[in-house]
């Protein structure tokens, strides 16, 4: 205080929160080059990494990070770790973000991935994570509680059961659209900026293809989650 005068208050410095990573890849080449990609995010932090199976559990117990991203298949099996992971997550700490890593667009691991649910989850494929940009977005998009599948994921399911009679033959060109970018973890803003249309046509399209699966009576997050399911199942 001076001449009687309070001394202005002082101003809260801002300490910026980053969405911490474990990283788990069993080529050391491949796993130093991802975590330069995680490291160059300012948003990022890589607070640890491993080679296999039991050096990731234990860096999730001792880091507790927001988001792992894993390969599926490392020692000691090298056959579906990641998703052995993801499992036990989704009850263990169901709060943390689990990102798969794959050389192979395999439905049946997607769907192992999403059983219980698409938030917090992502699956893409190793070749879509070249340059950063798809792996530190698919990162942001699984902490904040969404989902990312790859697109090539998709496809190969829609190619294998194309012929089968489905659910999905009551809905519309256009909504079928709209439940595939759902499929990929989209919310309804980002749905409308890829097919040029308003949000609120876009929940016109939703709140139609919930109605024809029959899942009006659910929570929207639920129906979500349905939605996608029946979509990944049923194309």
């Amino acid at each position: 205080m001076r001449d009687g005068i309070p001394a202005p208050a002082a101003t809260p410095t801002l300490i910026a929160v980053r969405t911490r990573v474990v990283l788990a890849e069993d080529n050391a080449l491949l796993r130093h080059g991802l975590a330069r990609l995680v490291d160059a995010a300012p948003d990022l932090e890589l607070v640890a990494s491993a080679a296999d199976l039991p050096g990731l559990r234990i860096a999730i117990e001792t880091e507790s990070p927001d988001v792992v991203v894993t390969d599926i298949r490392m020692p000691p099996t090298h056959t579906d770790e990641g998703i052995a992971i993801a499992t036990a997550l989704r009850t263990q700490h169901p709060e943390m973000g689990v990102l798969l890593l794959s050389q192979y667009a395999e439905a049946t691991y997607a769907l192992s991935l999403l059983a219980e649910g698409t938030a917090r989850r992502g699956y893409l494929l190793k070749e879509r994570v070249a340059d950063g940009d798809e792996l530190t977005e698919a990162i942001r998009r699984v902490a904040d509680g969404g989902s990312v599948i790859d697109p090539t994921v998709v496809e190969g399911l829609v190619a294998a059961n194309r012929a089968k009679p489905s659910e999905l033959d009551a809905l519309t060109p256009r909504e079928l659209q709209v439940l595939g970018e759902m499929a990929q973890g989209k919310s309804n803003i980002a749905i409308a900026s890829t097919l040029v249309l308003s949000e609120r046509a876009i929940e016109k399209h939703t709140n139609s293809i919930f109605s024809k699966l029959g899942l009006s009576e659910e929570r929207d997050l639920n129906r979500r989650v349905s939605a996608v399911l029946v979509y990944l199942h049923n194309r």
